[in-house]
């Protein structure tokens, strides 16, 4: 029993030992994957003029709904040189997981959209078997620029309450890079991956910010604002409430998005950008945000002493 706590005692020593010795080298790991966000983003600029790939409800057009079975790689493929923007996916039952529709979503209009599929699929749409709806691309375009609006004002309250708190630069600056690189990994995980944004995917970069900040807040104020304990048993005190709220969260909406992905487009979305970020978080937070800190609070004590 005495070998038994000895063991996870010396570990744990062993691991302080390392995180002292190589914490600011650790600050490459995330200064890397933020470095090829950059590149990539800036490449994916260049050839996209945009920022990321948008779906019909930022960008306007067509989106149809048939009620049929259909095998939607064929569609896919017959469609693909007649329709602009062209996207297909399927609608399953959620427990026999069983094809129920087809939606269709494409930038062009609607009387075209309707022409195409009628010639493919030999029968007339009607309300009973589809449902149409379309979105002009000024409309689409002000809700795309009224959602940044929201995501930048709500990033800017974020800062500036995080000021107030703390009113030290060093450890607000450091809360606002965590969240900032979440939310601009995320948005280059998300392109890379081939997806496009909607608007619910925009919406879940707000509650980003949120998911992003509080594991970071926590660990700023039991670190600088509670005295007990070393600097590092406030760190891994810290650690294991952050941990087991993001790990907490990560799971449950991982759960829901496997659920979810079959029948709606819209949670897919908000739940992909969440996991996307949440994963991004515990890098950012526990190694980035930890890194700052720490050299934040050593310098300041090495300054007291002398």
């Amino acid at each position: 029993m005495e070998q038994e706590q000895k063991t996870p005692r010396k570990f744990s020593n062993k691991l302080v030992k390392f995180h002292d010795k190589y914490y600011k080298h650790l600050l490459i790991i995330p200064a890397i994957i933020l470095l090829f966000s950059f590149i990539y983003m800036g490449v994916f600029y260049s050839n996209n003029q945009d920022f990321m790939h948008k779906d019909i409800s930022l960008t306007g057009g067509t989106s149809i709904t048939i009620h049929e079975r259909i095998d939607t790689n064929e569609l896919k493929s017959h469609l693909s040189d007649k329709l602009e923007s062209l996207m297909v996916r399927e609608i399953s039952d959620l427990i026999t997981r069983e094809q129920i529709s087809v939606i269709v979503e494409t930038t062009s209009d609607a009387e075209t959209t309707r022409s195409v599929l009628e010639d493919y699929l030999g029968y007339t749409l009607t309300d009973e078997n589809s449902s149409f709806e379309f979105t002009g691309s000024a409309l689409s375009e002000g809700f795309f620029k009224q959602l940044l609006f929201a995501v930048l004002l709500a990033f800017i309250f974020m800062a500036l309450v995080v000021f107030l708190i703390f009113r030290s630069f060093v450890p607000s600056i450091a809360i606002i890079l965590a969240a900032f690189t979440d939310i601009f990994m995320t948005l280059a995980l998300f392109n890379f991956l081939g997806m496009q944004m909607s608007t619910a995917g925009i919406i879940a970069f707000l509650m980003l910010i949120g998911y992003s900040v509080d594991t970071d807040i926590l660990l700023t104020n039991r670190v600088l604002k509670r005295h007990e304990g070393s600097l590092n048993r406030r760190i891994f005190s810290a650690f294991k409430t952050g941990t087991t709220m993001t790990l907490t969260s990560l799971l449950a909406i991982v759960t829901a998005l496997l659920i979810v992905s079959s029948f709606s487009a819209v949670l897919t979305k908000i739940f992909t950008v969440l996991v996307i970020g949440l994963s991004f978080d515990i890098l950012n937070t526990w190694i980035t945000n930890v890194s700052i800190i720490k050299w934040y609070v050593k310098r300041k004590e090495s300054k007291n002493e002398v």
